[in-house]
């Protein structure tokens, strides 16, 4: 603990005059992620772009997902930038969770989800006991949505306090409108299409979505407290910050600054921020991969352009036995190479002897990885013309920067939206057909049959008209992502004020 304060104390002083004015004491903001590697990974983005514009910041995580980011540590230390990495103990025994168990894809069981939210919020204490000894003062702290506790302690030390949305403007629009007019407590039948107020003109028409979709998990018995302090935390936030950009979701974003009333930064894709680092930042971005770079690589590098699916599901998403079975099956019936990530939950003797065989069949044409993979290093290869995916926004993103048309497979949360913006609004995208989030289902039961896997990828990969004109567009979102980003462009622009706005106290 002495040595991360320290370090921010040496920072100050190594960038500072004698003199104790304000206009000579570094700017210093606070980042307080979800632990969560989806939320995580792009505040830490963030946290080295701000970094790079002059900006101290202190970043908030605790022992077992700091050994995640490690490699990202260690870079951020050897390039010098300002960017202290503070670990809070994380209260599992308190909140009835194993030993360990600091981030949500390590929660066991479903049923311990809301015990892991609780035990977050447990870290409100000792997080202001340190930020009371941080030197120089923070000027401005930065909190993930789900972490409204971070709102109490901003306000006993006096910071100004902005809100970080990670997933898309249109599902923080849907959930926050839905939330304000209290639609939650007037319809009864969680399928039922609701038109969403202040949107007129989406997709050519009135915007309609169901409670299911929005907000999805949290609107499940047990976490309506929790839904109730993250609308708190929102209305009296200075300003929300969001990472997505104006082109991706320009309707979404106008509805919902006019809705909120305050200053919003939009300041994605943050997942390009790793566009200006080399290939060895990018393989260990988020966790230690399982999969040999330079073999991954050399596969890759075999593959005829825009060739190959690459078939993940992000970091919380489950699949059941059977229906790894007719995902695999799927695959192999629709003739074209593909790239396909296995969770280590997912493994399991009968799993892994279906695998023996899978790829010893499918060895000219396959590449599994059992594990963490790098998504972004994947994405960004050339050969790669195809995504199936859950649609988490991180993944969303990601696809999008590097022009991959996708298969939505959404699983719950902001997913199901996020789907409907890649297939109806950028139209770059084909639905797999889930309705449901997968919480509806029988623990065993199998959702996508093997059928509809091979008819969406040979829909997705194939020559015809409609594939092309996917990956035109797909290519065209692309290019406005990096315009987005670059010097000029509406993110870096956002940037640019967020900084000022940080500096300005």
């Amino acid at each position: 603990m002495t040595k991360q304060t320290t370090t921010i104390n040496d920072y100050s002083i190594n960038n500072t005059t004698t003199t104790t004015t304000t206009t000579t004491t570094p700017s210093h903001v606070v980042l307080v992620p979800l632990m969560a590697q989806g939320h995580i990974i792009p505040m830490l983005d963030m946290a080295r772009l701000l970094a790079e514009r002059g900006v101290l910041v202190t970043f908030i995580t605790t022992p077992v997902n700091a050994s995640r980011i490690k490699p990202i540590i260690v870079r951020v230390h050897e390039s010098n930038l300002p960017i202290n990495f503070i670990e809070l103990p994380f209260p599992c025994a308190e909140a009835g969770l194993p030993l360990g168990c600091e981030n949500l894809d390590l929660v066991p069981s479903k049923d311990l989800q809301l015990n892991f939210l609780q035990a977050i919020q447990l870290l409100a204490l000792p997080f202001e006991q340190r930020l009371k000894n941080l030197v120089p003062r923070p000027t401005c702290m930065i909190n993930d949505m789900w972490n409204p506790w971070a709102a109490n302690v901003a306000r006993s030390l006096n910071i100004r306090r902005l809100v970080f949305h990670g997933p898309s403007c249109a599902f923080i629009y849907c959930s926050y409108v839905f939330q304000l007019h209290k639609i939650y407590e007037t319809v009864t039948d969680e399928f039922e299409e609701i038109t969403v107020p202040g949107l007129t003109d989406v997709f050519g028409q009135s915007f309609k979505v169901c409670r299911t979709h929005a907000p999805g998990w949290s609107n499940a018995p047990g976490f309506e407290k929790l839904r109730e302090k993250v609308l708190q935390g929102e209305e009296t936030a200075d300003g929300v910050v969001m990472n997505t950009f104006d082109d991706v979701e320009p309707m979404f974003v106008e509805a919902y600054k006019v809705v909120v009333g305050k200053d919003v930064w939009t300041v994605g894709p943050l997942c390009l921020y790793d566009k200006v680092d080399d290939l060895s930042a990018r393989i260990v971005r988020g966790n230690k991969t399982a999969v040999d770079q330079e073999k991954l690589l050399c596969w890759l590098d075999s593959m005829e352009e825009n060739s190959v699916l690459y078939v993940s599901f992000g970091s919380l998403t489950q699949m059941n036995v059977g229906q790894i079975l007719e995902i695999g099956s799927g695959l192999e019936a629709s003739e074209f190479p593909f790239i396909w990530v296995i969770k280590d939950v997912e493994k399991c003797p009968k799993v892994e002897k279906w695998l023996e065989g899978f790829e010893k069949r499918m060895s000219l044409r396959s590449f599994v990885i059992k594990g963490w993979a790098p998504q972004t290093v994947i994405l960004s290869h050339k050969s790669v013309g195809g995504f199936v995916s859950h649609c988490g926004w991180n993944s969303t993103l990601e696809a999008l920067s590097n022009g991959v048309p996708m298969i939505a497979w959404p699983q719950f949360a902001d997913q199901f939206l996020n789907g409907r913006l890649v297939v109806e609004l950028l139209r770059i995208g084909i639905a797999i057909g889930v309705k449901k989030p997968v919480f509806y289902y029988d623990e065993d039961e199998i959702r996508v049959r093997r059928d509809d896997v091979e008819r969406a990828v040979r829909s997705l990969m194939g020559d015809g008209e409609e594939a092309e004109e996917r990956r035109i567009r797909a290519r065209e979102i692309k290019e406005k992502a990096i315009k987005a980003m670059e010097e000029g462009g509406s993110s870096y622009e956002n940037i640019t004020k967020l900084v000022e706005y940080i500096k300005h106290y």
